[in-house]
């Protein structure tokens, strides 16, 4: 298979005070392959994400990271976002003034070009928010802006399936989900992958891992991967908390 995304010996720093935060994660992701990283908060998982999208608040001291065997710590994260890297946010920003659906296609267009017209674009749109289960007004509402949590985690999950990234970063989209909205999530999520997109899921719970085919699950506790296998880590954790590290 081919390596979409090399993480070697990483150690980073928030950039103000100089504090490590990374240090020496490494990772490799495949194309088509759906990695899951789990531990302790603190531990730095969002941290990684940020990390991986070149967000300016952190500072690569040691290490490479490889998307398409290329180096893209100099880039900058509008660069690896045209490059196919699309993250979630936790706490998604609201924007006054935006339309959600001019702000999608206008993202659309800036990645893919503006060869489907802007009738095709927002059909697509209006048959993706059917099975979200939203209101019809979704895509009319400005962004996020009086989005509940749920929506806010709809909208992210469907600005990565409308965008089409190569790779997608999760940082804990089941937080805050009840059990139907999971299961929408996760479906969705699914059928991101189905097109050949790689997806590296960030969360604390197994749960939303019961709804998707798990290749590797990662332990990640003080800055690195300490532990790696498949969803059998994920039932372990779950049974035991992150004592299994010991074992």
């Amino acid at each position: 298979m081919n390596k979409l995304l090399q993480i070697r010996d990483l150690h980073a720093s928030l950039a103000e005070d100089g504090t490590e935060i990374l240090k020496g994660v490494n990772l490799e992701i495949n194309t088509n392959e759906l990695h899951a990283i789990m531990g302790p908060n603190g531990s730095g998982k969002s941290t990684l994400a940020n990390v991986i999208m070149g967000n300016p608040k952190y500072k690569i001291t040691k290490g490479n990271i490889l998307f398409e065997e290329e180096s893209i710590v100099n880039l900058s994260p509008n660069e690896r976002a045209m490059k196919g890297i699309f993250m979630t946010f936790q706490n998604p920003f609201e924007i006054e003034g935006i339309k959600f659906s001019s702000f999608l296609i206008t993202a659309y267009r800036k990645l893919h070009g503006d060869q489907d017209t802007f009738s095709q674009l927002n059909n697509i749109l209006k048959e993706r928010i059917q099975r979200l289960n939203v209101s019809n007004d979704f895509l009319d509402r400005f962004l996020n802006v009086g989005f509940s949590g749920g929506e806010k985690k709809k909208s992210e999950i469907l600005q990565a399936y409308f965008l089409k990234p190569k790779l997608l970063i999760l940082d804990e989209i089941d937080s805050g989900l009840d059990v139907d909205a999971l299961r929408i999530v996760a479906n969705q999520i699914m059928e991101i992958r189905k097109r050949g997109t790689s997806v590296l899921i960030i969360t604390h719970y197994k749960r939303i891992l019961d709804y998707l085919d798990v290749d590797n699950v990662h332990v990640y506790i003080d800055g690195k991967i300490v532990k790696s296998g498949g969803i059998e880590i994920a039932n372990a954790v779950e049974e035991k908390g992150y004592a299994i590290v010991k074992e």
